[in-house]
């Protein structure tokens, strides 16, 4: 049972989304967030609940992390570095943000005796997998990106703290995640490009990449609901990995017609050229996500009603294109 949770990344747009979904029912919530993507503007509403605490921090401040942490019952580690395109101008980001600050979540963990972990980890473990869709027993090829090698080191010192430590863990690895308070990807960057320039979208790739979407609410509701169930107690090794995604994929182009559609926009497409958008851009991803619906989980909405939802919420919040520079 959780009564008091702790939450990384709390004013990003999945964690706070997760803190307003807790408060609404009945937790105690601590966010921690070191505001560097996060939003002053996402935690308004919960700033006024008499169960919700923010505390600003990093998580590379281990001390600071671990008094923070008390007397929790629960830990969802969902802050990271999420810059995959621009991985190599700064090679040491992910390392730090999302490997080493994991361990610091595990071992502020072990100092406060918390034993629960929900881990946002990512389907770019899987590099260009073979098999697909790809279900999370799949054997893991070469990595082709810093920030997935990084979450698989992440994934792989929370399985040994389980064993090592007695602790249960929740593994999520996600597609992308699109929704309200969506501020990173191609929605986002499409969306501002035609705010600038109706007439003509640059695209990079050739916009035949094939991609599986999320959106937040199927998600968060993906998450409680294994938790709850407690599937990690029994568990082998108490670790519980599950893919989540939808029953499909689009193509690229297929976004691009939703969002222009939307709009009431017919741009002229300028295709950079070639499979990838850029290295470590996974041309295909679609995961298995037959272990989260053998649990009694169906997501709400579809890609294509996803992205419209993104596209909306940014029309009316655009005051998010600017704090994202």
């Amino acid at each position: 049972m959780m009564t008091r949770a702790f939450i990384t990344g709390g004013a990003g747009f999945i964690g706070s989304s997760l803190v307003d979904r807790l408060l609404a029912d009945g937790l105690e919530v601590v966010a921690w967030d070191n505001f560097s993507t996060g939003q002053e503007r996402f935690l308004e509403k919960a700033r006024k609940h008499p169960s919700f605490e923010l505390k600003r921090g990093d998580n590379l401040d281990a001390a600071a992390l671990t008094a923070a942490m008390a007397d929790c019952d629960i830990v969802f580690h969902f802050a990271a570095n999420a810059d995959v395109r621009f991985g190599l101008e700064h090679p040491g980001r992910d390392l730090q943000q999302n490997t080493i600050a994991t361990f610091n979540v595990l071992e502020a963990m072990r100092a406060n005796d918390i034993k629960r972990i929900a881990f946002s980890s990512t389907g770019s473990v899987y590099g260009e997998a073979e098999q697909i869709p790809t279900p999370e027993t799949a054997p893991f090829p070469v990595q082709t990106s810093l920030y997935g090698a990084s979450k698989l080191a992440g994934e792989s010192m929370i399985s040994a703290y389980c064993e090592g430590f007695g602790c249960e863990a929740y593994v999520f690895r996600f597609v992308s995640i699109l929704g309200e308070r969506y501020t990173h990807g191609h929605v986002f960057d499409f969306y501002k490009q035609l705010l600038a320039h109706p007439d003509y979208l640059e695209v990079l790739g050739d916009g035949s990449q094939r991609k599986s979407y999320l959106h937040i609410g199927d998600c968060l509701d993906a998450v409680l609901h294994v938790i709850r169930a407690g599937t990690a107690a029994e568990a082998k090794h108490r670790v519980q990995i599950y893919n989540l995604g939808t029953f499909d994929y689009c193509h690229v182009k297929n976004s691009i017609g939703w969002i222009c559609e939307r709009l009431g926009l017919k741009p002229e497409l300028r295709f950079s050229g070639g499979k990838r958008g850029w290295v470590g851009d996974n041309p295909f991803i679609f995961l298995d996500t037959a272990k989260i619906r053998a649990t009694g989980w169906q997501p709400k909405l579809s890609i294509q009603q996803g992205v419209v939802r993104t596209v909306e919420w940014l029309a009316e919040n655009q005051w998010v294109l600017e704090s994202r520079g």
